[in-house]
């Protein structure tokens, strides 16, 4: 098999809001070039679900927030995408 190399990725820091929960967690894009923003992963029309690692699920009204590793989030659920700033 003929595999080319990897192309080099960044791991962005994100919180989405749904209805009821909000949603903390990392995006891979690309490190830079094509699709490299967060605004082009979240509008990509071919792409229903958003892939999330090491994530925080933290309910709207209140109560325990949970931790996974991996999460796909369907954008139709989507009310509010902001990259974390860590400043």
């Amino acid at each position: 098999m003929n595999r080319q190399p990897a192309s080099p990725r960044r791991r962005e820091r994100v919180v989405f809001e749904t209805d009821r929960h909000i949603v903390v967690g990392d995006v891979t894009l690309p490190a830079e070039g094509y699709q490299g923003r967060f605004s082009d992963a979240v509008n990509r029309g071919d792409v229903a679900f958003i892939s999330l690692i090491d994530v925080e699920i933290s309910p709207l009204g209140g109560g325990p927030r949970e931790r996974r590793d991996f999460i796909v989030l369907a954008k139709e659920h989507v009310r509010l995408a902001y990259p974390l700033d860590n400043a």
